[in-house]
């Protein structure tokens, strides 16, 4: 059981890549080659002696291919145990032959998925035949072999070559847990394909990625971790194009995610400069050079070694401008050949190329706990003017507005306890991630001293708890106040802005985020 030697294989493949050289080598070893419509096409054109399936099972394909390999002859082939009487008995009085070696890839479903097929050919690229045949080869790998990756053909080459003709235990043990995985994964994604993008009809939650790269460690040093692609997703920073710098690291991918994000809020040419996952200087205004300008002097102690956003094309006088401050991602749509230049003196700073134009896909959003999972549906609720209520006596003009729905887009995505104040659609102050409101109102509150702005508008991701925060704001010249309603102290809240002729509006939604 240790070693079995190879007979007979079947080759079944949709990727050709191969497996010419693969069939000549184990015709060169007196292996027996069946094999299955384009593959037996292709062998028998190359000169290699191979038995078509029908003449193996003595039944013709069907069904337009549908059916070919779905039959006893194949299974009983792959899941007969050679040291079991009962079996031997009923596979000699039903001609069933053993089949040692399987060597399968499937359909390209995901492939018709990427290049937008109609769905009845995505359908028709379900695989059936393939994944059963893996799946009988892989339970029974005690005795069979099963390769599904073209990077093991060279592998199963050095086994045969080194055992005289026999695998051993281990190989085959590898190859039948990489197999189940690929079926797993390929019927995750036609489930999730059947699914759509209503991904939270169902009672079963199915993740599918294939590993994007090998992180040199995660948050700290002493933890290990990978970074994976959704099988479903074509936008985000995963898919961004790396230009230049240093493979990004754990928290780069989580801040780069985080900037876009954000980014993805706004149409005016606007820059998001993240720190620990938290933005520190936002900005949107009629030009992209100074948006940056602007979001830098938000916070420039903070901006240090951050993650820039910015949703237009970086030219050479605005790279000249960043590539003064150290930063360790720069997110665009698209860089100038002159900007490009600059930054390359900075060789590990990384550059991301991201279409910044599309929305993306992703509905909801998963977290690993104890035990299980979290889900829930992305936070993508927009504000409209719509959606405020004034709850104050004093009232802003109209056109003010959109100041505190653009301080409450910014909020949504502030670690919880949230405050941002804003002056002219620029960040002047965070509080953010304290366990109390208080403490967020009074950090913000001080970091809008450094800005000369006059008008100040302060939004808060869920209600105040207690006029206290009021009157913590009223020390520094708010103007107007955005935050959910549903305090049993509202009425108070509201009577401490009327006291201080703030102009408070109310919300029915809150924005957490943990």
């Amino acid at each position: 059981m240790s070693k079995i030697k190879i007979k007979r294989a079947l080759i079944s493949v949709s990727d050709k890549t191969n497996i010419i050289e693969l069939a000549k080598f184990l015709e060169e070893k007196n292996i027996e080659i069946i094999s299955t419509g384009g593959t037996y096409e292709l062998l028998k054109k190359n000169n290699i002696n191979v038995i078509n399936i029908s003449d193996f099972t003595k039944f013709p394909e069907i069904l337009s291919g549908r059916v070919k390999t779905l039959h006893p002859k194949i299974h009983g082939g792959l899941l007969a145990i050679p040291d079991n009487a009962e079996h031997i008995r009923e596979a000699n009085e039903n001609a069933i032959e053993s089949i040692d070696l399987t060597i399968i890839n499937l359909y390209p479903f995901m492939d018709h998925i990427k290049k937008g097929s109609e769905p009845d050919l995505i359908r028709e690229n379900i695989d059936i035949g393939g994944t059963s045949m893996i799946r009988s080869s892989a339970k029974n790998y005690h005795y069979k072999t099963i390769i599904t990756d073209i990077n093991d053909y060279t592998k199963l080459q050095k086994q045969i070559n080194d055992n005289d003709g026999a695998v051993d235990l281990e190989f085959r043990t590898d190859l039948a847990k990489k197999a189940f995985s690929l079926t797993a994964q390929y019927d995750c994604n036609i489930a999730n394909w059947f699914s759509g993008s209503d991904e939270n009809k169902d009672d079963k939650l199915l993740i599918s990625g294939e590993l994007k790269q090998e992180l040199r460690y995660g948050e700290n040093s002493h933890q290990k971790a990978k970074v994976f692609r959704d099988n479903f997703c074509n936008e985000g920073i995963v898919n961004a194009k790396q230009l230049q710098g240093k493979d990004l690291s754990y928290n780069n991918f989580n801040d780069a995610d985080a900037a876009l994000a954000i980014l993805l809020e706004f149409n005016e040419p606007s820059c998001v400069i993240v720190k620990h996952a938290n933005p520190c200087g936002v900005v949107s205004c009629p030009n992209i050079s100074d948006s940056y300008k602007k979001a830098f002097a938000s916070d420039s102690k903070s901006a240090f070694g951050g993650i820039i956003a910015l949703n237009r094309k970086i030219e050479k006088d605005l790279a000249e401008e960043i590539s003064k401050i150290f930063f360790e991602v720069i997110i665009a749509p698209d860089f100038s050949k002159e900007a490009l230049d600059i930054f390359a003196k900075k060789k590990n700073l990384r550059l991301l190329k991201s279409d910044i134009s599309k929305s993306l896909k992703k509905k909801i959003e998963t977290k690993t706990i104890s035990g299980g999972f979290l889900t829930q549906e992305i936070d993508n609720k927009i504000i409209t003017k719509n959606d405020l209520k004034l709850a104050s006596k004093t009232k802003i003009p109209d056109t003010e507005l959109e100041e505190l729905i653009f301080a409450m887009k910014i909020c949504k995505y502030v670690k919880s306890n949230a405050i941002v104040i804003t002056s002219d659609f620029q960040t002047i102050g965070i509080g953010c991630g304290q366990q109390n409101r208080v403490d967020s109102v009074e950090i913000a509150c001080k970091k809008s001293l450094n800005s000369s702005n006059y008008n100040k508008f302060l939004a808060s991701d869920a209600f105040f708890p207690f006029a206290d925060n009021i009157e913590i704001v009223a020390k520094y010249d708010i103007k107007a106040i955005i935050a959910p309603s549903g305090s049993i102290r509202d009425e108070e809240v509201i009577t401490a802005c009327n006291k201080h002729n703030i102009a408070l509006y109310f919300l029915t939604t809150r924005h957490f985020k943990h």
